[in-house]
């Protein structure tokens, strides 16, 4: 299967983790609050992109049987796919930030669809998780 890349909406009991990407002209979305995930590596497969990509990030181990919904879209770079999984709240206190990004914090799903700086395309397919977990 191609791909280009994966992310997590990632669930720390009721709010969501984001990543504040680091504020670069070269980058996509400079200075918007971001999802972990991020590009494919070698042969690597969807969730262990995503699952990859969110220990490189923040320190955390998500194991696969954790992911409770997934899709994939298409995007000018390729085939993307956006998984989301739910932790314990208590998780936040093994995040471990990594050297992308900014900064961390965690937020609302909802504050996160309709903020300014959320990365658009994460905000819709966040939305349709929301819709079909029958969650507002």
């Amino acid at each position: 299967m191609t791909f280009s890349g994966a992310k997590l909406a990632l669930f720390l009991g009721k709010d969501l983790l984001v990543i504040r990407r680091d504020d670069k002209p070269d980058i996509p979305w400079p200075g918007h609050w971001d999802l972990p995930g991020g590009g494919r590596e070698g042969q690597e497969t969807p969730t262990d992109c995503a699952l990859r990509e969110t220990f490189e990030e923040v320190g955390l181990t998500v194991a696969p049987k954790d992911l409770v919904w997934s899709t994939r879209y298409r995007r000018p770079h390729g085939l993307v796919w956006f998984f989301a999984a739910h932790l314990p709240a208590r998780t936040v206190n093994a995040i471990r930030f990594g050297n992308e990004g900014t900064g961390w914090r965690l937020m609302s799903p909802l504050a996160y669809c309709d903020h300014p700086l959320a990365v658009p395309h994460f905000a819709q397919k966040l939305r349709s998780y929301l819709a079909q977990a029958g969650q507002p």
